[in-house]
This record gives structure tokens, sequence and C-alpha cells, in this order.
């Protein structure tokens, strides 16, 4: 897949679209990705900062602590709850967008996965990935 891509949430309420090629695409087993994914790991794109661009819609935000001890905001549809977006103050420079807010998610193959320290002993991690105990790095 080439850039730009789009997306969206659930109800169609907020739409987005991405103008370069992403920087990453991990698996995050961290133990807010898994109640914002339900349990499993949270399928993260990550884009630099200027190619997101939200253009329908607005996002509500919640924030936490991150390990670093700056912020995360996490976004979503304030409408249906569809996660769309982590801010990472640790990370000023990306966006964290979630893969299933694709509107075709069908061309990403995953190249890390990270917070394996926090993953669950029934979650599947795929063979052949560099792995990281924390965030990546």
């Amino acid at each position: 897949m080439t850039a730009p891509f789009t997306g969206g949430c659930l109800c169609g309420a907020v739409r987005y679209e991405v103008s370069s090629e992403p920087v990453a695409f991990a698996l995050c087993h961290c133990r807010d990705c898994q109640y914002v994914s339900g349990g499993e790991p949270a399928s993260v794109v990550v884009v630099p900062r200027d190619a997101l661009k939200v253009t329908k819609g607005e996002t509500k935000g919640y924030t936490s602590q991150g390990d670093s001890g700056k912020h995360v905001t996490r976004q979503f549809c304030a409408n249906c709850g569809t996660p769309m977006f982590s801010d990472v103050e640790a990370n000023p420079g990306i966006w964290v967008v979630k893969a299933g807010t694709l509107d075709d998610p069908s061309w990403l193959k995953p190249g890390l996965v990270f917070y394996t320290s926090s993953a669950q002993p029934w979650a599947h991690m795929p063979e052949g990935l560099p792995q990281f105990a924390k965030a990546a790095g």
C-alpha cells in the first residue's frame, strides 16, 4: 500500500487520512492496550505527526500516564467509542493509529512486538518478529 491511506470509526462520524507511509506496524501488549482492545494486543500503525489529518468529525481523548512518566492521550470516537489514535507525549513527532480503523488494513505486516512483559499467557506471539519487554527502542 502506498500513501495516502484512509480510515475511520465504526459509525462513520470520524474519518482521517494519512499522507505518508507508516514508520512501523507493531503489536502492543501493554495493559492499557489490552483494555482498549478487549484483551489482545493493540495493532498499531506509527505515522509521522504531520501526516495524519482528521477529515471529518472530532475525537474525544482520555489521558493516562505512560511508563515514561509522560502522558498518553488516547483518542476515540465520542459517538461509537472506537479507539482511533494515541498521542504519546514521550514521542511528540508521531501518532499511533489503531490498525483496525484503516479502511483496508490487509496490507499491513507486523514488524515488532512490544510490552511482551505484560502479555497474557494465552496471547499469540508471532514467530520471527523482534520482541521487546517494554516500549520498543
